[in-house]
């Protein structure tokens, strides 16, 4: 794992994409610190104040401090898609494997069911879901897990398709090894490399999509500070206050950014080819 990160931060991009990364959690999990004021508070008598002083990135309709909402803006997305990205990476992968070592009839069947489900408009699904769940994260973590689910087990059963040919895991069929045998001690540990760079790639598109959801109406709810709430309720005031619809934006940005970033130079240090193992 040591190598790895050295590997990784030896290129500019891998440090610029873990430092964004881990900057960007450092200040969620020390933002009641960092903050000046709380996020929530209104104030009639700071109403659209710009930089200043005293509010950094100025204030919004409500007198709320933009620096204060935007370092707490990101505790609820960072929490809600990584936790999503988990479950996405460990069903869509378990299931890659799997199918891709059974083969067969059951795996023709099965692709055609995930070609099926990645075909559909799938912000229009989550928001079907969601209306009807609820928008909170118990809807919210599972729902983007499937779904994002579906595309990793596309991606892991190519990759997994490979490695089913390779001698170690022809020599295990040979011994009479059963399937589980086979992708937990053969197929798994070969395809976890896969699985990594595959979670953190999805985690950065699942922070787009809650932000949508949460501009939509459906992610976060007032007067929670997120930042795609922040630019749905402060996009009217853009040529008037521009401050309080751009630093969440800017937010959101970096950390996409640098979570791709981070995965393209884990993929690059592992020797993954992305659109090799997507073309299978």
């Amino acid at each position: 794992m040591l190598n790895l990160l050295q590997t990784t931060v030896s290129k500019p991009s891998g440090a610029i994409g873990l430092g964004l990364t881990v900057l960007h959690v450092l200040i969620a999990l020390l933002a009641p610190v960092i903050a000046p004021y709380d996020p929530t508070m209104q104030n009639a008598d700071a109403i659209l104040l710009a930089p200043n002083a005293e509010h950094w990135m100025g204030t919004d309709s409500l007198g709320r401090d933009v620096f204060s909402r935007v370092v707490h803006g990101g505790r609820l997305a960072i929490s809600v898609t990584f936790a999503a990205a988990v479950i996405a990476t460990l069903w869509g992968g378990f299931a890659g494997i799997f199918f891709g070592a059974v083969g067969g009839r059951v795996d023709e069947y099965s692709m055609r069911i995930v070609d099926a489900f990645l075909s559909m408009p799938w912000l229009l699904f989550l928001l079907l879901i969601i209306s009807i769940g609820g928008a909170g994260p118990a809807t919210i973590i599972p729902t983007l897990g499937f779904f994002y689910g579906v595309a990793i087990l596309r991606v892991v059963r190519g990759a997994a398709m490979q490695v089913a040919t390779r001698d170690y895991v022809t020599a295990a069929r040979a011994r009479g090894e059963n399937i589980w045998p086979i992708i937990s001690r053969e197929m798994f540990p070969n395809l976890s490399d896969i699985l990594l760079v595959e979670g953190a790639m999805r985690w950065s598109w699942m922070l787009l999509a809650f932000s949508s959801l949460s501009f939509l109406g459906f992610g976060a709810t007032p007067p929670t500070p997120d930042w795609g709430l922040m630019v749905a309720q402060q996009r009217s005031l853009i040529s008037t206050a521009p401050w309080a619809v751009f630093w969440p934006c800017f937010a959101l940005s970096t950390l996409i950014i640098g979570i791709n970033l981070l995965a393209d130079a884990i993929g690059k240090a592992l020797g993954l080819d992305r659109a090799t193992a997507i073309a299978v």
